[in-house]
């Protein structure tokens, strides 16, 4: 007969009175006899190690409701790792559900499971606890931590469902850190940093802007000069939809530095385009608008695309010479220096006409020269 074998007999037969019950339990579940601790652990009514032997014969059912009436958090830790580790995941929730309410536990909860590669595990059972009445913010921010790198496709939602209830600067970076702007537009928004929502969204178009948000969003920034880097976005990305912007950013704008910001954008579009009558155009509407400012730059930007004469006229028509005399200034410059250089090359072509041609030898009849 095995000593196993002989130390259960005794001890149904209540030999073994020398020492507690308790006692002898704990010498049997260190020796490896479990059958035998578990018997004992059963007549003393000791949960707690009732329940840590149980996993050990592999009766998981039993362990959870025994670490039910053991009422420890100690005891649905072993419990619940001696579950993982036997890829008892159902059993393995039901305990972790007793854990993570203690905001203490959860890291070491969670290192567990990610350390032996149960990630999916990990984020069934931290999506179960989030209905349980002691829910707090670690379950609510680690749940949408594990989403940004596991699954970025349900991280969104749980954000719009639970905003409020992580911690976002944790968050933030998690979002950050897995390139995931359109939720990390979401969380600077929802956390008032409005500048970096916007220039997120600025940075990455394709996935992070949205219309009615970035209007809304605007409009709260800090740094006005966002406002103005946001109308050459549009330009850039949505020009059909500049009117839109200009609406609702009106009221923090400066209307005559905005006027000069699309004034240097016409003359900029005029002078790529390299359409001399779109440049002629815009010159006139400068004028009849008074903006005498912007007729002078645009002689400039616009250079090549003018002609002198009509520059004049209208500099003439509209008491502006004075404003457009540097630009008759560089003309007249070039003008000038074109005619030196014909002159220089009149000049050349008239001393090779004189160069001295050799004399040709003459000769007598009578042979001699």
């Amino acid at each position: 007969v095995g000593v196993g074998d002989r130390c259960l007999s005794v001890m149904q037969l209540k030999i073994v009175r020398s020492k507690p019950h308790e006692e002898v339990g704990d010498r049997c579940y260190e020796e490896g006899m479990y059958e035998a601790a578990k018997l004992l652990y059963s007549n003393v009514s000791n949960f707690a190690r009732l329940a840590s032997t149980l996993v050990h014969l592999g009766e998981y059912q039993a362990a959870v409701d025994n670490s039910r009436k053991a009422s420890s958090t100690r005891t649905w830790k072993e419990v619940c790792f001696a579950c993982v580790d036997g890829q008892e995941f159902r059993f393995a929730q039901l305990c972790g559900l007793h854990i993570v309410i203690h905001a203490d536990e959860l890291e070491e909860l969670m290192c567990y499971y990610q350390d032996r590669g149960y990630f999916e595990e990990l984020i069934s059972l931290l999506e179960v606890t989030l209905g349980l009445e002691r829910a707090h913010m670690g379950m609510f921010t680690e749940l949408a931590i594990l989403y940004s790198k596991f699954k970025p496709q349900k991280m969104l939602e749980h954000l719009e469902l639970f905003w409020s209830r992580v911690n976002i600067p944790k968050v933030l970076r998690a979002a950050e850190q897995a390139h995931l702007w359109a939720e990390l537009v979401f969380l600077y928004d929802k956390y008032k940093e409005y500048d970096n929502a916007v220039l997120t969204m600025m940075s990455h178009p394709t996935e992070a802007w949205k219309e009615g948000q970035f209007k809304d969003i605007i409009t709260k920034v800090a740094n006005v000069e966002l406002c103005y880097r946001a109308l050459q976005f549009y330009l850039d990305y949505k020009p059909l939809l500049i009117n839109d912007l200009l609406l609702v950013l009106s009221p923090r704008l400066d209307h005559t530095r905005t006027v000069s910001f699309f004034s240097k954008d016409a003359m900029q579009h005029a002078a790529e385009s390299r359409d001399a009558e779109l440049a002629q155009k815009l010159l006139q509407w400068f004028l009849e608008e008074g903006k005498r400012e912007c007729f002078a730059a645009c002689l400039f930007t616009c250079y090549d695309l003018l002609r002198p004469d009509m520059v004049l006229e209208l500099a003439w028509r509209h008491n502006l010479v004075d404003l457009a005399m540097p630009y008759f200034i560089q003309v007249m410059r070039e003008y000038l220096s074109k005619v030196d250089k014909l002159d220089a090359l009149e000049s050349l072509r008239k001393q090779e006409e004189h160069v001295t041609e050799p004399a040709p030898l003459m000769f007598d009849f009578d042979g001699h020269e």
